[in-house]
């Protein structure tokens, strides 16, 4: 929780959750311990006054200010002894430390009470062990002496987990299993996603829905972005670790005929683009280059066969992912309608660290949609771009890095509209990879990956 926002000191999972990610649900019956095993949020009750007071203005209410200096200070006066902060007793022994049930603490889930079902600060007839989320004290209630027992410092761990440099750059390393409070193992690096998808759901203001599938590639786009906005430093010029990780440059040539030029012009529809040279041709043909920053390339694929083959089926073509990279050669024209009718040609002029590539397999018209069903071959591992697409000559003392693994790939299965997401993630202490559809989670073997309709991928450059 950030510092600003007041603190939801609850924490146990509901009666019962719709669990989903992209579509399907899941629901989980509520675990109950005996009574007193919960470990709950201490009570706060200037919370409730600060509630009051937002209700009444999310309301239209307004407090009138129109009572007299007198009865302010009465009032002001009455009120002092309930604000006045008392001071908590701190005592190491408790004897309420046994009925914390930690089976039932689950720490990925939304922090509210399981017997209230409300995220708000709540006192339960029957618990005595609180903690507020935000301080991380645990308090003894209704006894009102705060408890200092270092057998509550794996709670607090796992409460809000902390992780120093060091261990951060060995998540791809370590092997190891950890144990989670209720005895479940686990992967380090791999939780729970509930937590985050109602971040995710409040940040985009409910554009992206628990139980309500999205396109991957739409995500990618609003979480990178949003993250770079919120990460961004104001020493660095626009600058940010997303923009570090992901983001590339293109050199872009624009061939545009004259007479479009000047029908954009009058219908009020010229668009200012990122500022770049300019040559007029003798035909007509205004040429602009310009350098452009991208967090993912979207490649196209080959129209498919309108035809069957022999036996009545569908022939599903493949072509090579070298076949499609061509788009970024410098060489390869482009046909673009919008917003006005151009040739393009791209080029690479800087490489991203993690590369996205995005197979635009969805074509929409005004009817409905259509899903280009063309099987891309790509490599795993070893991805070599130089020898496919020129690469600028780097700088001196420094090393051309053009080679990539492959290190996640989400497919689409099924109709558009109708069909789902699945993605292959590498884990990379081990090289294992596993296959992931909600909340589902198996290994699989590294050949099952290529032989699927990729839909975007994304890719870690060697160092």
């Amino acid at each position: 929780m950030g510092a600003d926002e007041q603190p939801s000191p609850t924490r146990k999972r509901g009666r019962e959750e719709e669990l989903a990610d992209g579509g399907a649900a899941e629901k989980r019956p509520r675990e109950e311990g005996p009574e007193g095993a919960s470990l709950l949020g201490l009570i706060n009750y200037e919370d409730d006054d600060e509630e009051e007071a937002a209700r009444d203005h999310s309301n239209g209410l307004r407090v009138e200010e129109e009572d007299e200096e007198d009865e302010d200070e009465e009032e002001d006066e009455r009120r002092a002894p309930e604000r006045r902060p008392r001071q908590v007793e701190l005592r190491r022994d408790c004897p309420y430390l046994d009925t914390v049930n930690r089976q039932v603490l689950d720490f990925d889930f939304e922090k509210f009470c399981s017997i209230s079902l409300s995220n708000l600060n709540v006192l339960e007839a029957g618990h005595h062990v609180f903690i507020n989320l935000q301080t991380e004290k645990a308090y003894c209630l209704p006894d009102g002496y705060e408890i200092n027992d270092p057998s509550l410092e794996d709670i607090r761990h796992v409460l809000n987990p902390r992780f120093t440099r060091e261990q951060v750059l060995n998540l791809d390393k370590n092997k190891q299993w950890s144990r989670a409070l209720d005895g479940s193992n686990y992967l380090p690096g791999m939780v729970s996603p509930h937590e985050f998808l109602q971040a995710v759901m409040k940040a985009s203001n409910k554009r992206f829905q628990i139980g309500v599938q999205s396109d991957p590639v739409e995500f990618m786009s609003w979480l990178l972005n949003t993250l770079h906005a919120k990460l961004k430093s104001s020493k660095k010029k626009n600058r940010s670790i997303i923009h570090d990780c992901f983001q590339g440059e293109l050199e872009v040539v624009k061939e545009v005929h004259r007479k479009h030029i000047m029908e954009m012009k009058e219908d009020g529809k010229e668009q200012n683009g990122e500022a770049g040279s300019e040559v007029g041709t003798a035909d007509g043909v205004v040429t602009e280059t310009s350098k452009v920053p991208f967090l993912m390339l979207g490649l196209d694929l080959p129209p498919p066969p309108l035809f069957k083959d022999a036996m009545e089926k569908n022939i599903i073509p493949q072509v090579p992912l070298f076949n499609i990279l061509k788009k970024f050669d410098g060489e390869t024209v482009t046909e673009v309608v919008r917003p006005s009718i151009a040739r393009m040609r791209y080029r690479v002029t800087r490489l991203p660290k993690y590369l996205i590539l995005h197979m635009r397999r969805f074509t929409k018209n005004n009817f409905f949609v259509e899903k280009n069903p063309t099987l891309v071959n790509f490599p795993v591992k070893n991805l070599e771009l130089k020898d496919y697409i020129p690469l600028p000559k780097p700088k001196e003392n420094d090393k051309l890095r053009s080679k990539y693994d492959l290190i996640a790939n989400i497919v689409h299965d099924g109709k558009p509209g109708e069909g789902c997401y699945r993605v292959f993630v590498q884990r990379k202490s081990e090289e294992a990879w596993y296959e992931m559809q909600d909340l589902h989670v198996t290994e699989t073997l590294p050949q099952m990956v290529a032989l699927s309709e990729a839909y975007m991928q994304i890719y870690e450059q060697h160092e």
